[in-house]
């Protein structure tokens, strides 16, 4: 589309574009990707917002682009009876806010399978984790022949599933002081865990502490916010690097 005085004027504040800005209109012509990023970055953001302003928005066409020539992928377990790791993380632009879940699976291929999925309009950080550790019990009930970790680094979500759902229901699911909050999502997590507990372990790791696989939950969590799919697909990605420069929660 043509750039004219209108069109700059719409992305002016105070009479001025920033410096993204600027390099989007150097030449007489835009493409209408480029328009919507022009009007995404008005505003007097400093130089590493604009940065991030772009990457996000690269991001979001990229996944529009993928989604269009790809058909939805669904996961299944590979090399089942190997030991597998899953690293599960959650997501949530507020709290409560958009949210999203993702997971990293390792079971014995040259690189681990990426998931996301289980975004919510409106969810919280806790809802977000205890799905992503929900589907990593799911996963881990698939592999009938292996032994599973998972690694999450909610100790919340760990407590509720281990730990305090054994009194929560001894008790007829109450607990002194009030309601048991997501308290579906925690039933039905804690029975997977019951029937499971034989061959999967349930793990803390530190969140954002450098570790490969949770790191690699966190970015497709986070990812999810952006794609806004309920539904778990698998990331298509080439390089781990790739995948760890993407926004972070």
């Amino acid at each position: 589309m043509k750039i004219d005085k209108d069109f700059i004027a719409l992305g002016e504040i105070d009479g001025s574009l920033n410096e993204a800005q600027e390099a989007l209109v150097e030449t007489n012509e835009i493409s209408q990707a480029d328009a919507n990023l022009f009007l995404l970055l008005r505003g007097n953001f400093e130089q590493s917002v604009q940065e991030q302003i772009i990457s996000n928005y690269k991001l979001l066409a990229q996944y529009h682009k993928d989604k269009k020539s790809k058909p939805k992928e669904e996961y299944s377990v590979q090399n089942e009876g190997t030991d597998i790791t899953i690293y599960c993380d959650g997501a949530c632009k507020g709290n409560p806010g958009r949210s999203g879940s993702g997971l990293a699976v390792y079971n014995g291929t040259n690189k681990p399978t990426l998931l996301y999925g289980q975004y919510k309009e409106l969810g919280t950080n806790n809802t977000a984790e205890l799905n992503a550790l929900h589907k990593a019990l799911l996963i881990a009930k698939e592999a009938e022949g292996s032994k599973v970790t998972v690694c999450c680094d909610s100790k919340y979500s760990i407590d509720c599933i281990t730990k305090w759902a054994y009194s929560w229901k001894a008790k007829g699911w109450k607990k002194k002081g009030g309601e048991i909050k997501n308290l579906e999502i925690i039933q039905e997590s804690h029975a997977l865990y019951e029937e499971l507990k034989e061959r999967v372990v349930v793990k803390h790791v530190k969140g954002h502490a450098g570790v490969e696989g949770n790191e690699l939950a966190d970015r497709m969590a986070v990812y999810t916010v952006l794609a806004q799919n309920e539904a778990y697909e698998v990331y298509e990605y080439d390089e781990v690097e790739d995948v760890l420069a993407m926004s972070e929660g």
